[in-house]
């Protein structure tokens, strides 16, 4: 770390705030809580936790929050901890609840630049450890352009029996098929979270974590740690210590945040088997640097990467595996040096990615976590983005290959997640069908659920190879099975997938990447002439809002896109 006696030329934001006599009053609400006069000329660095007690996730964040703060405060600057929201995906699944849960990702974002702005702090670390506040911390980051770093709170540890919550809410299935009991369904419930930390698969708290230590905007690291030991306290304390050499050294988001480096997240992500949610986060992420990443990235980048990591969902191994073998690190390391990923981008350590793996040991003998490139477990992207007549802006499908590479069945028509569940679990459904879930989607829910109970549900009924499942909304990091979701345009926008019928046949190709349905186009024209809009299912409020503002699944769902 550089000389910090005299860190006050670094005060670009608070200086306006706190100089001068006509800043008196400001001052003097300091003062109310801590602030000395010593304090007013160092740089101010705010400390986004987004501790909450609606989640494990999120529970132990508070304590993490304050050793980053003891970390900015031990570098010259003066720590300021304030809270944003978030919501728990695992607790609303299932529910009309869960149509906040994308919303959020706004609200954080919104809530993080608001209070920065707003107070004037010169560096930002934001402690994230769900789904939806780890972009939206980045988000909310990138649009202030200030120097900043994500710490993610880190993973929770396996149940008993290897259980955790996609266990749960498997055994949910399993009970509607008559595999268990109420009791056997109550015992895995009572042991599968065994305490803080997210999800404990490849779902999609671990997959951002990922991605976004990728993209270089956290600490290496810091997505393979448990959420409560030494690693991640230290972790939150180097975060805060760095954040001030970030501002010494004029390191920004945006410097950071390039093409390149989006091209290193996608590519990390693709080899971990990660979450569908990742294109649209990082969609919505790149959106906020004015970076043009498509969906077009991801078909290019997917055709030469391979999936090496056996992680759950589809895989065998839990987060908590991965990083008692040392994390992403050798896994990028490894990438690295197959070419696979840029080198020369640079991250929140003030150095280059090429730089930070420099050291990096490989993996240990024997392991099968991480597969090596020439025995991988797919040869090219799990993320496969289809085009059709059903979807001409595209869908986002998530196929390992484990449960085939085509389908063709007959459409099973689904109003909402709810009435899908219904016909699932009490037998409508049957082999050979494709589960249509529409008005779902970012404009349609509003808030594009995830399809975590229909698809838990189909799987739990021992039908993951049999059926197929298409929405307008998305999935859980804990989906699998032929699942494709962000189906554009949405169904609220009049899109194909309004138009289906029961009984349509429905083709769906991972590997010519296509996704149609069997009528021709002056039938589709013919119900296009019918079909209406349905009125809106919120007229007041945020999802008022958020329905109003928000742009295509195929852009990130973001709500600033066409201000």
């Amino acid at each position: 770390m550089s000389d910090n006696n005299d860190l006050s030329n670094l005060r670009r934001y608070s200086s306006e705030v706190v100089d001068g006599i006509e800043a008196a009053p400001g001052r003097a609400m300091l003062r109310a809580v801590g602030f000395t006069d010593a304090d007013f000329k160092k740089p101010q660095i705010g400390i986004a936790s987004t501790w909450a007690m609606v989640t494990p996730c999120n529970m132990h964040i508070n304590k993490l929050a304050e050793e980053a703060g003891k970390g900015a405060d031990a570098a010259g600057g003066k720590s300021v901890i304030f809270n944003t929201i978030t919501i728990s995906d695992g607790i609303a699944n299932g529910t009309e609840g869960m149509k906040y849960s994308l919303v959020s990702r706004e609200v954080i974002a919104d809530s993080i630049e608001v209070v920065a702005g707003c107070e004037g702090f010169d560096g930002i670390v934001a402690v994230g450890g769900c789904d939806k506040n780890m972009p939206g911390c980045i988000i909310g980051m990138a649009r202030l352009n200030r120097p900043s770093i994500f710490v993610y709170g880190g993973t929770i540890k396996p149940g008993a029996g290897h259980t955790d919550i996609i266990s749960v809410f498997e055994a949910v299935g399993q009970h509607a098929k008559g595999e268990l009991n109420e009791i056997q369904v109550k015992q895995i419930e009572e042991v599968a979270i065994p305490g803080p930390g997210s999800c404990g698969g490849m779902y999609t708290a671990n997959t951002m974590a990922s991605a976004i230590e990728a993209l270089g905007m956290s600490l290496p690291g810091s997505s393979a740690q448990d959420a409560i030991g030494n690693d991640k306290s230290s972790d939150c304390f180097r975060a805060g210590q760095q954040v001030v050499e970030l501002l010494k050294q004029d390191i920004k988001p945006r410097d950071i945040m390039t093409k390149k480096a989006f091209e290193n997240s996608i590519r990390v992500v693709i080899a971990l088997a990660g979450s569908t949610n990742a294109v649209l986060h990082l969609l919505a992420m790149a959106n906020a640097v004015d970076v043009d990443l498509t969906l077009e990235d991801f078909v290019r980048l997917g055709n030469i990467t391979p999936v090496v990591a056996d992680l759950r969902p589809s895989g065998k191994y839990m987060m908590s595996e991965l990083v008692a073998i040392g994390g992403i690190q050798p896994l990028m390391k490894r990438m690295l040096d197959a070419g696979m990923l840029h080198g020369d981008v640079m991250t929140v350590t003030g150095k280059t990615l090429a730089e930070n793996l420099a050291s990096v040991k490989d993996y240990p003998e024997g392991q099968q976590v991480i597969m090596p490139f020439d025995k991988p477990i797919k040869k090219d992207s799990h993320l496969v983005v289809l085009n059709g007549n059903l979807s001409p802006t595209g869908a986002v499908a998530k196929i390992t290959g484990k449960e085939g590479l085509r389908f063709e069945g007959t459409a099973r028509v689904y109003e909402s997640e709810e009435h899908a569940l219904t016909g699932i679990l009490n037998g409508e459904v049957k082999a050979g069908e494709v589960i249509v879930i529409r008005y779902e989607g970012p404009k349609g829910g509003p808030g594009m659920r995830e399809m975590l109970s229909p698809t838990s549900a189909v799987m739990g009924k021992g039908l993951g190879k049999e059926v197929a499942l298409i929405t307008d909304g998305r999935f859980s990091g804990g989906s699998h099975g032929f699942v494709v979701g962000h189906v554009t345009p949405e169904a609220f926008d009049g899109g194909p997938i309004a138009l289906l019928q029961n009984g349509d046949r429905i083709i769906i190709d991972a590997e010519t990447r296509e996704i149609s349905v069997g009528i021709s186009d002056a039938e589709m024209n013919a119900r296009k002439a019918k079909w209406q809009r349905p009125a809106p299912k919120y007229t007041r409020g945020v999802l008022a809002k958020y329905a109003k503002t928000v742009s295509s699944a195929s852009e990130g769902a973001v709500t600033d896109k066409y201000l």
